[in-house]
C-alpha cells in the first residue's frame, strides 16, 4: 500500500457521504415545490448549494493532492472513473439547482403580483366605502365580520335574484305570523278581516285566509317597485346600475336597526317610514297598543325599537334589497301583478297551495288573491304566487 492509499480512501467514502447528503438536499428540495412553499424551498435551496460547494472542494483538494501520475495503475484507473461519474452527477445537479432557482424566482415574481392585486382591492373597497358613506348607506365592516370577501365576489346573476325573491317572501310570510297574532291578541274577528281584503275569494280551508293578510302585506310594500326611487322622496343624484349592485352588497348583512341607527333619515330610512303607515292601519295599531304613540313617533322620523317594529324592519329590508337588485340588472327586472278574477296561467302564475287537485270540474281556475308578485328578469318569468279560488285540495 502506498502513502497516497489511506487519503484516497477517505476521500472516496467523503465523496459517497457527499453525494448522498446532496441526494437528500435534492429531495427535500423537490418536496417543497408540491405543495408550493416558499420558506421551504429556500432552505432546501440553501442546502444543495452547501452540498455542491462541498463537493467541488473535495474535487479541488484531489486534485492539488494527486497531480496526474505518469503510470495510471488499475487503482487509480477506477479512483479516475467515480470521479468522473461523480462529475457528471455534479454537473447534473447544478443545472437542476438552476431550474429551481429559476422557478423559485417565478414564484416570487408571481406572490408580488398577488399581493399588489390585494393592495389595489383594499383600495377599492376604501373607495368604495366612502362612496356609500357620502351616500347615507353604511359600508360593511369588514373587521366585524372577520371576512369581506363576499363583499367582492357575489356576481350579478338571475340565481342571485331568484334567491332574493325568495328570500323577500319569506320575510312577508314571517312578518303576517306576529300581525295576525297582535290581531288575534286584540280581538279581531280574522274572518271578517280576511273578506274585508277580498270578498269574492273561495278558501278550500278556513286556515288559508292567512293569505288574505300576506296579499295584504305585499299589496302595500311592492306598491312603487317599478320606480327607481321606490316612490321615496330623495335629493340624491340618480344612481347608477352599479351603485344600485353596490347598495344591496352593503346593506344585504347588516341588521336594519344598525342602518337606520346611522342614518335614521337616509332614503332606506324614510322608505320604511312610509311602508309601516300603509301597512299598519291606524285603527289596527290603535287595537294593538291603545293609542297612537308608535305610530306618531315614526310620523315624526323616529324608528322606535319596539318588537313588532323590529319585525316589520326585517320585511322592509328584504324588499329594499329586492328593489336595490332589480334596479342593477340590465335592462333593470320587471315586477308584474295579477288581479284577482284572472284566469290561472300555470307559465306566469304558481300556487301558494302545492296539493291544488285538477279535474274536469275545476279546469277554469281563477285567481283568488295575488300573495306575491311575479318579476320578468331577461328572457325569463318568475312566477307571481297566487290563491286560487274555490279550488279543491288533497287532504
Amino acid at each position: 500500500m502506498n502513502q497516497n492509499q489511506e487519503p484516497v480512501d477517505i476521500l472516496i467514502s467523503k465523496i459517497f457521504a457527499n453525494i448522498s447528503s446532496l441526494k437528500s438536499a435534492y429531495i427535500r428540495l423537490q418536496a417543497a415545490h408540491t405543495p408550493y412553499d416558499p420558506d421551504k424551498i429556500q432552505s432546501a435551496d440553501k442546502l444543495v448549494i452547501a452540498e455542491l460547494k462541498n463537493l467541488s472542494e473535495l474535487k479541488r483538494s484531489y486534485r492539488e493532492n494527486n497531480p496526474k501520475p505518469v503510470f495510471v495503475s488499475p487503482q487509480d484507473s477506477h479512483l479516475a472513473t467515480e470521479i468522473q461519474e461523480q462529475q457528471n452527477l455534479l454537473k447534473t445537479y447544478e443545472v437542476m439547482v438552476k431550474k429551481f432557482q429559476s422557478e423559485l424566482q417565478t414564484k416570487d415574481s408571481e406572490i408580488l403580483q398577488l399581493q399588489q392585486q390585494i393592495e389595489e382591492s383594499n383600495q377599492k373597497r376604501v373607495r368604495l366605502e366612502k362612496k356609500l358613506k357620502l351616500s347615507g348607506l353604511p359600508a360593511k365592516d369588514s373587521q366585524d365580520s372577520g371576512d369581506d370577501s363576499g363583499f367582492f365576489s357575489m356576481d350579478l346573476t338571475p340565481y342571485l335574484f331568484t334567491t332574493a325573491v325568495e328570500a323577500a317572501y319569506s320575510a312577508v310570510h314571517d312578518f303576517s305570523k306576529p300581525l295576525i297574532n297582535m290581531m288575534k291578541a286584540a280581538g279581531w274577528d280574522l274572518d271578517a278581516a280576511a273578506n274585508s281584503i277580498e270578498p269574492t275569494v273561495v278558501y278550500a280551508k278556513r286556515v288559508h285566509k292567512k293569505y288574505a293578510f300576506e296579499s295584504h302585506i305585499c299589496q302595500r310594500m311592492f306598491s312603487g317597485f317599478q320606480e327607481e326611487n321606490f316612490s321615496v322622496k330623495s335629493d340624491n343624484h340618480t344612481v347608477t346600475k352599479d351603485g344600485f349592485f353596490h347598495q344591496f352588497l352593503a346593506l344585504r348583512a347588516i341588521d336594519p336597526l344598525d342602518i337606520l341607527g346611522q342614518n335614521p333619515d337616509s332614503i332606506f330610512g324614510k322608505f320604511c317610514r312610509s311602508k309601516y303607515l300603509v301597512v299598519v292601519h291606524p285603527k289596527m295599531e290603535a287595537s294593538f297598543y291603545g293609542n297612537l304613540d308608535q305610530r306618531n313617533y315614526v310620523m315624526g322620523g323616529g324608528h322606535p325599537r319596539t318588537p313588532f317594529y323590529q319585525a316589520f324592519l326585517k320585511l322592509a329590508k328584504s324588499i329594499w334589497l329586492l328593489h336595490r337588485l332589480a334596479n342593477a340588472f340590465d335592462p333593470k327586472v320587471k315586477i308584474f301583478q295579477v288581479k284577482s278574477g284572472s284566469e290561472f296561467s300555470e307559465v306566469y302564475m304558481e300556487s301558494v297551495v302545492k296539493n291544488v287537485v285538477l279535474d274536469d270540474s275545476n279546469q277554469d281556475l281563477k285567481v283568488g288573491l295575488m300573495v306575491m308578485p311575479g318579476f320578468w328578469i331577461g328572457g325569463s318569468v318568475i312566477q307571481s304566487q297566487v290563491y286560487i279560488s274555490g279550488m279543491k285540495c288533497a287532504e
